[in-house]
Formats: structure tokens, C-alpha cells, sequence
């Protein structure tokens, strides 16, 4: 099979054209480094591997792409690979980042969990919720939230005074306050003990 075209298409890919006709969409950068130009000839193995290079390169620039933006786990990232890539390819760029160490699920959990304990102020339960949901392992899950010291009568005193204070003067808001509370994992046990500390009102 003879290489008659390459056709730049667009930023990064290339057409090419096998014994005239349009064989491939392929990376341009991979095209370059393997010598593919007009009158080069190939068999179906050598297509074959520059159709795999060219997917797997694709992978590893969006990969690089979306770890610019923030940080991944390691399934949150293929999952987003693999709505545009191949499934080998995403795999494979995904075990690139790992080797490069621009993802790692232990160090992207302990950040995680500690902005959503310390700064949004949820409890354990829904911190790990939200960990298990992006991919983490629950084991590893256990392991970071284990190593997080965390009162949570102090985690809903400080969301009552930054944001529910004004909700304690009426049922209604009471009412709302405790569910707000409830769906960031406290229990009613700890909720009813720091509400009574700043109203006289049954709950």
C-alpha cells in the first residue's frame, strides 16, 4: 500500500490517503515522527501500528488537557477519556499520568476530603460518598478519612454560624436548617445537641 497524500486537516491531524484514497484521520506528530510522506509504502501491520500511535498520542494530549484544568482520579479521568477516545488508548494514557505522577488516587482522596471536611464542612459520611463517587477505592477511602481529625459538633456550629443562624428564629427554618444538616451526613443526635445551644426551641 502506497502513502499517495497527506493532507493536514486541522491543528494536529492529518488525512491520509492510501493508493488514492482517504484511508485514515491520523495524529500529525505521529505522522512526522514515523516518516510518513507521499511515496512511502506500508503493509497492514505498519498501518495498523500508526493508527494505534495516533490514538494513544490523542489520549495522552486530552489527558494532559484536562489534568491543566484540576486534578483527577484515576476512573474520573478514563471515564472522561472514554467519551471521545478509544478504550485501549484511554487506558493507556491513563497509565501514562500515573507514571508521570500527574495523577495518584491516594494524594487526589486526601486533598479531596480535606476540602470537603474542612472547608465545606461535611462529615466523614459524605466526604466519603463523594470520594466513592469519583472513583476511589473505599479501602483507600477509610484509610484518608481515618487519618482526618474531625468533631462534627464543631463542623455544624460552624455552618450554623455561617449560614443557618437566621433560619433558627422560626419552625419553618428550624425545619429547614436540620435537613440541610442531615443531607451533609450529621446525625440528628449531634445536630439537636449544637441547635439547643443556640435556641430553647424543641426539634
Amino acid at each position: 500500500m502506497e502513502v499517495t497524500a497527506v493532507v493536514k486537516k486541522r491543528k494536529y491531524l492529518s488525512d491520509l490517503y492510501i493508493d488514492g484514497e482517504l484511508a485514515f484521520t491520523l495524529d500529525s506528530r505521529v505522522l512526522l515522527d514515523e516518516g510518513i510522506k507521499k511515496g512511502v509504502c506500508l503493509d497492514d501491520e505498519e498501518l495498523h501500528s500508526l493508527v494505534i500511535k495516533s490514538q494513544q498520542r490523542r489520549a495522552k494530549e486530552k489527558a494532559l488537557y484536562l489534568l491543566g484544568f484540576r486534578d483527577h482520579s484515576r476512573k474520573e479521568l478514563f471515564d472522561k477519556l472514554r467519551r471521545t477516545e478509544d478504550e485501549a488508548a484511554a487506558e493507556y494514557a491513563v497509565e501514562k499520568m500515573e507514571e508521570l505522577h500527574f495523577i495518584d488516587d491516594e494524594r487526589y482522596a486526601s486533598r479531596l476530603a480535606e476540602q470537603l471536611i474542612n472547608v465545606k464542612r461535611l462529615s466523614k459520611r459524605a466526604a466519603a460518598q463523594k470520594l466513592y463517587r469519583k472513583g476511589i477505592d473505599r479501602d483507600l477511602i477509610d484509610e484518608v478519612l481515618e487519618n482526618i481529625e474531625l468533631d462534627p459538633k464543631d463542623n455544624i456550629r460552624e455552618l450554623v454560624e455561617r449560614k443557618y443562624m437566621r433560619y433558627l428564629n422560626d419552625e419553618k427554618g428550624r425545619k429547614k436548617t436540620v435537613s440541610a444538616l442531615q443531607r451533609m451526613g450529621y446525625s440528628w443526635g449531634d445536630i439537636k445537641s449544637v441547635l439547643s445551644e443556640y435556641t430553647d426551641s424543641d426539634y
